[in-house]
């Protein structure tokens, strides 16, 4: 194996790749810009969609109530909500999104809180959807409030305390730091965008350096130069890595960058609102912060990670005989990277000794904690270790695959 030989390759497919759009629009333009800019679009969309249904009244339909005047006019005098006529099909204009929901109050309600019968009142809503989840709170505070007056007005006709029904207060207080709470909170989503990306970065260039080349007629030309063929994939194969371990590291600094310059516009609001929290004599509201080191310690996690896309992916755009061909290979071995990414994300899920050793979940799961402050040795040189015996097994199957004359010249 002759290094000044895989450099020359290697600077030789660099050059090519500069000089390719969709390599560069894949490696610098979309994690440097478009991936924070997406970031930064939906959270003001959705920030704004929330305040919006926040704001709005809260549209419902009264079912019954004729015996109980005063709850009726209550809930129509409330600004909060927007009593619609009831045509005789609440749940369907449930279900239809025309209303947020419908109040179903039983009959003699009114009469029965004089006499002091328990009832029930019923919300019907549309499960899940969020105007209605809305609706339904604030629905439920009002019914609320109306059953803590009334236990207060029946306790005080009979001379007793409030404190009778109330002996004691549950206070919440998070022990947690800033850093374990914002790990908790973004820890799973940026390893599941930087695997994202670190695929995506790699997967251009594999196809254009293999496949590619195939098709433009180039492949021939440089298997005729006097370099063995080991030295021409491992060039080939180290131009792929640099353009994933690039995307990476442009994803991780646009990133941080963007939750940087979103802590120091959310940070002043933040700050009041854990201020006015503290006066009012209740916990104060903790800011998310990331553990700046955790940063520093996904990237080098995910470096043979880098290492087994490029193998893979270069293996597997080697066997297509065309850019297209090579395309409908590679595209379906993004939701195989995605599925165990997500996984990682969802509560439960915990890094152990079994899930430290399954590829890209272990990578999800360990670099959570790293994010939130949390560094486990152990598991963390056990997840180094395989996903680099991982990495090499695939960058051997690579080297194999390029020393097969019926997968070269495939056609």
């Amino acid at each position: 194996m002759n290094w000044s030989q895989i450099l020359t390759v290697y600077l030789k497919e660099l050059k090519d790749s500069l000089r390719d759009r969709r390599t560069l629009i894949s490696m610098i333009v979309i994690p440097t810009l478009v991936m924070p800019g997406l970031m930064f679009g939906a959270g003001a969309v959705m920030s704004k969609i929330v305040k919006k249904a926040r704001a709005e009244a809260t549209s419902l339909v009264i079912v019954g109530g004729e015996d109980s005047p005063g709850i009726v006019a209550a809930l129509k005098a409330d600004p909060r909500f927007r009593v619609v006529e009831n045509d005789g099909d609440f749940r369907r204009l449930v279900s239809d999104k025309k209303i947020r929901l419908a109040v179903a109050i039983p009959p003699g309600f009114e009469a029965a809180l004089q006499g002091g019968a328990p009832q029930e009142v019923t919300l019907y809503h549309y499960e899940s959807e969020m105007k209605s989840g809305l609706g339904v709170s604030a629905v439920e505070g009002f019914f609320r409030q109306l059953r803590e007056r009334t236990v207060a007005a029946r306790l005080a006709e009979r001379g007793l305390p409030a404190s009778l029904v109330q002996p004691f207060e549950v206070r919440r207080e998070n022990v947690a730091p800033p850093e374990k709470v914002g790990g908790n909170i973004i820890g799973g989503v940026i390893p599941y965008l930087i695997v994202i990306m670190c695929f995506t970065g790699a997967m251009y260039p594999a196809i254009d350096l293999t496949a590619g080349e195939k098709e433009r007629g180039t492949m021939e030309t440089l298997l005729c130069s006097p370099v063995p063929r080991v030295s021409i994939v491992l060039g080939k194969f180290l131009m792929v890595m640099t353009a994933s371990v690039t995307t990476m590291v442009l994803s991780v600094a646009s990133m941080g960058l963007s939750v940087v310059i979103g802590g120091m516009l959310l940070g002043g609001g933040m700050a009041k609102a854990a201020a006015a929290g503290a006066a009012k004599g209740s916990a104060p509201a903790v800011i998310p912060m990331l553990d700046p080191l955790g940063l520093f310690g996904v990237v080098a996690m995910i470096l043979p990670v880098a290492v087994l896309f490029a193998a893979v992916l270069l293996a597997v755009s080697l066997y297509a005989k065309s850019y297209k061909e090579a395309q409908s290979y590679v595209s379906p071995l993004i939701i195989v990277i995605i599925m165990p990414a997500v996984m990682g994300m969802l509560p439960g899920i915990e890094l152990t000794a079994k899930t430290a050793l399954i590829p890209i979940l272990n990578l999800s799961l360990v670099c959570k904690e790293m994010l939130s402050g949390v560094w486990n040795w152990p598991m963390i040189g056990l997840i180094f270790g395989s996903t680099v015996v991982y990495a090499g097994v695939a960058l051997g199957y690579c080297v194999r695959m390029f020393n097969r004359e019926d997968v070269i010249f495939r056609s």
